[in-house]
């Protein structure tokens, strides 16, 4: 299980994607644990973030990254 990311994808791939008519989500500064029950992808329009699966090493996201997560992964955002 492996997080995928793509480091500024062109903006046809996001139009293609439907990226700008998926629904924003926000959070405060905190640190939580994630499971995913499906494979997810985001857009980070803002920010940095690491996530770590579980038994892996930290992985660090940012603002113009796409990333898909797969199904079965457990991590801590």
């Amino acid at each position: 299980m492996e997080i995928q990311i793509e480091r500024h994808p062109t903006s046809d791939k996001l139009e293609k994607l439907g990226v700008f008519n998926w629904s924003i989500w926000t959070k405060e500064v905190s640190e939580f644990p994630w499971s995913y029950d499906q494979t997810e992808t985001c857009y980070f329009l803002a920010g940095e973030v690491t996530v770590t699966p579980k038994n892996g090493i930290p992985i660090k996201m940012a603002k113009g990254d796409l990333v898909t997560f797969p199904l079965g992964l457990f991590c801590t955002w």
